[in-house]
């Protein structure tokens, strides 16, 4: 017979002790709410809160479970976030959200402050683009050519949290955010879990998790498969796209050894594939890529020979990635020391005839990066005042890009000067390739003079070698006080180097389409620099009572040569390019009130991203375009000045067998830009959307006879149908127009086992 002895207290890494005789330990568990905000002032041995359910059934494995929660702790300490804002999503604020571990990442990342939507399943945060690292177990992994698909999910993460701000000298390269996703594993998460999820649009989601632990070794691991028709945002404002069905396997998995309670080695893999339709846009009018074409013979002749209701683009996305870890813990000494690898690939199919007859140009088109890289990070408890914190980075990349395109090829000009074309198409192959290194190293030391007092400084030096070689010394610095009970203060300095993202820069052969359809309007290529900035961030955090807390934050970012993205023709590939100078500003408030079974968020920001002068990859813009922003200040076309998102829980039932969850979450934003009488000089209409979830949880269905929960959920995405443009298709960047989802009901069950 089973005794149940005392529950033991696990906030990510503390244990009570266990007795020699114990049968059966749980551990409590600590909630956080999507949008807490936390302004990190860490002591050595503090740790993180950590959402875990743990089952020792003999002294065996309760003994591994304190050497995981040890080792764990040690690897937090690998990497904190002293004097930056960071905004945590514990297990059960993960699970809140409507869709739980069904929800895409980036729809779990925009209840963070400063977070605005884009299409293509992009975010934005605090006014850039698309800088933001991935972390996986403190490892960052490189970047992929993933526009709208998703090669993480939220089922693989026992806890993840956004870091931004002035971030410490250890965080490099992408440094708008940082999202830092602690796997689940076997030993905290042993079992398994099946779901059904589906619902509006043909949406079928199954997908299966399962994790043991054996002596030393522990395993876990998810996959799921996504049938939809909702796989690219919708051009028009109809319930339904056209041409919309995507089909996406995922799958993550984590193996780890723990040789002993200071050594520990973990292997984790990832595979995404995913094959989407383009969706149609009906109603549209024949036209080449240079204006005077859409009147030409040649564009009368085609007019009506194709529906653009009716075309047939694909695009497919491959992601695949894998870590290799060591941790090891030596007296004084902590590290991690980690390779990886990721293979990225991007294939766009036309539809043949119809990109000609709109576009001018039918590109058949193919990118793809393979990355590998090592990432090493050591702490050494100096003195008892002193953490000094260094280690370095390497990536190696190498990307390829390809393309076939039909063009028509130009025969003269008529009476009026007007280009005139063949009726046979040309076909125009172009290719490149690059092997490139990107290269950081740093050191820090976090210095406790007093102790409310928490002083963050260090060097970091970083590089870049592929299509620009350049590099940057940059200091940091954070100061956190706490000058009375419950209110934090912090202030730092950072300056970044961000080299340009490899993979959304090539070196397309412009002139081989000169005299063509496809002929650009400007010849300037100049190559994408790195992007180099002076970032201020000063914020308070008030504890007003307990489980209820308040922050203000604001920050400032002057950029040199600001990195920006956009989509040029018909594949949905994105291509960088600069901004000679950049600024962004703004300022978050947040509030979060968590007790009981009642959890209640609410996060506002405001925030101005402006540029001036493009300088690199010019021939994507019109003349027109590049002559206006020389000497002008314009929004940037991702600027959204209002952003704002909010939440609530309540479960009812919570102490019984049968609790029932009910949540909401809202997301405004006042707009992306669009271009009015000059670029991207308006902004879209705004909007708030709301999201409904219901969760009803029946413990133990089957008894001791068949352990594990029956969950059974109905969410519904947008509940008050709410029709709202993310993009028009205007502005400098932006491709096509995109709107957001309308109301869409979808359900599951799961069962545990």
């Amino acid at each position: 017979m089973m005794v149940r002895s005392a529950a033991l207290l696990l906030c990510s890494t503390v244990f009570t002790a266990l007795g020699s005789s114990m049968a059966l330990a749980e551990t409590t568990t600590t909630t956080t709410t999507p949008s807490t905000t936390e302004t990190q002032q860490k002591k050595p041995t503090e740790t993180k809160p950590q959402t875990v359910k743990v089952i020792a059934h003999d002294k065996n494995d309760a003994e591994q479970v304190i050497v995981t929660a040890h080792l764990d702790r040690m690897r937090s300490e690998l990497s904190p976030s002293t004097g930056a804002t960071v905004h945590k999503f514990s297990r059960q604020a993960l699970e809140t959200i409507p869709g739980g571990d069904n929800a895409p990442l980036n729809q779990v990342l925009l209840q963070a402050p400063g977070v605005a939507q884009d299409s293509y399943g992009q975010i934005h945060v605090r006014g850039d683009h698309n800088e933001v690292q991935f972390r996986l177990d403190g490892v960052q992994l490189p970047e992929g050519l993933s526009v709208f698909g998703q090669a993480l999910m939220t089922r693989f993460a026992d806890n993840m949290s956004l870091t931004t701000g002035a971030l410490p000298s250890q965080f490099g390269f992408l440094q708008a955010a940082v999202v830092d996703i602690n796997t689940k594993n076997g030993t905290t998460n042993s079992g398994g879990n099946l779901s059904l999820y589906g619902g509006a649009r043909d949406y079928f989601f199954p997908s299966l998790q399962y994790g043991f632990h054996k002596g030393k070794w522990d395993f876990f691991a998810t996959a799921d498969y996504v049938h939809d028709r909702t796989g690219i945002e919708n051009t028009t404002s109809s319930f339904n796209a056209i041409h919309d069905l995507s089909e996406q396997y995922h799958f993550l998995g984590h193996l780890r050894y723990t040789a002993d309670e200071d050594t520990r080695i973990s292997f984790i893999a990832g595979v995404s594939n995913a094959e989407y339709q383009l969706p149609n846009n009906p109603g549209q009018q024949t036209q080449f890529a240079m204006p005077a074409y859409s009147g030409s013979d040649l564009a009368q002749q085609l007019n009506g020979s194709v529906d653009s209701a009716h075309l047939d683009e694909h695009q497919k996305q491959i992601t695949d990635f894998a870590i290799l870890a060591l941790q090891k813990e030596m007296g004084d000494f902590s590290l991690q020391s980690s390779v990886f690898s990721r293979y990225s690939s991007l294939r766009y199919s036309p539809d043949w005839l119809g990109d000609l007859v709109y576009n001018g140009i039918a590109q058949q088109a193919a990118r793809s990066v393979f990355s590998m890289g090592t990432q090493h990070d050591v702490t050494w408890r100096a003195a008892k005042d002193h953490t000094v914190r260094f280690g370095f980075q390497l990536f190696v990349e190498r990307n390829t890009s390809k393309s076939l395109s039909r063009v028509f090829g130009q025969e003269g000009e008529d009476a009026d000067g007007n280009a005139t074309f063949g009726t046979t198409p040309l076909s125009i192959y172009d290719g490149s390739g690059k092997t490139g290194t990107v290269y950081g190293l740093y050191a820090q030391d976090e210095w406790r003079p007093l102790n409310n007092l928490t002083i963050n400084y260090g060097l970091r030096f970083d590089g870049v070698s592929e299509y620009t070689a350049e590099k940057q010394v940059s200091p940091r610095l954070n100061i956190v006080w706490k000058p009375w009970k419950g209110g934090v203060i912090h202030a730092g300095y950072s300056r970044y180097f961000t080299p340009p993202p490899f993979e959304v820069v090539s070196s397309s052969s412009l002139y081989k389409f000169a005299g063509t359809s496809a002929a650009p309007s400007v010849y300037q290529n100049n190559k994408v620099r790195a992007e180099r900035d002076h970032y201020f961030d000063a914020g308070i955090e008030q504890t007003i009572l307990p489980g209820w807390r308040v922050s203000f934050d604001a920050y400032y970012k002057l950029a040199h040569n600001l990195i920006d993205e956009g989509q040029f023709g018909a594949p949905i590939i994105l291509s960088g390019f600069n901004y000679r100078r950049g600024q962004v500003n703004g300022y978050e408030v947040s509030t979060s009130y968590d007790r009981g079974p009642l959890s209640l968020y609410g996060n506002f920001a405001w925030s101005r991203a402006i540029g001036k002068d493009i300088t690199s990859a010019q021939f994507n813009m019109s003349p027109d375009d590049l002559a206006y922003i020389q000497h002008r200040w314009i929004h940037l076309d991702h600027d959204q000045r209002w952003t704002a998102s909010a939440g609530a829980a309540y479960s009812f039932f919570h102490k019984t067998r049968f609790p029932l969850r009910l949540s909401a979450t809202m997301v405004y934003g006042s707009g992306l830009r669009a271009d009015g009488l000059v670029p991207n000089g308006v902004a879209l209409t705004p909007y708030a959307t709301v999201n409904f979830s219901a969760v009803e949880t029946i413990h133990n269905t089957f008894g001791s006879a068949w352990p594990g929960d029956t969950q059974f959920r109905i969410d519904v995405i947008n509940l008050g149908d709410h029709t709202y443009k993310l993009r028009d298709g205007s502005g400098i960047g932006v491709g096509a127009p995109q709107y957001g989802l309308r109301r869409t009901i979808l359900g599951g069950i799961s069962q545990g086992f």
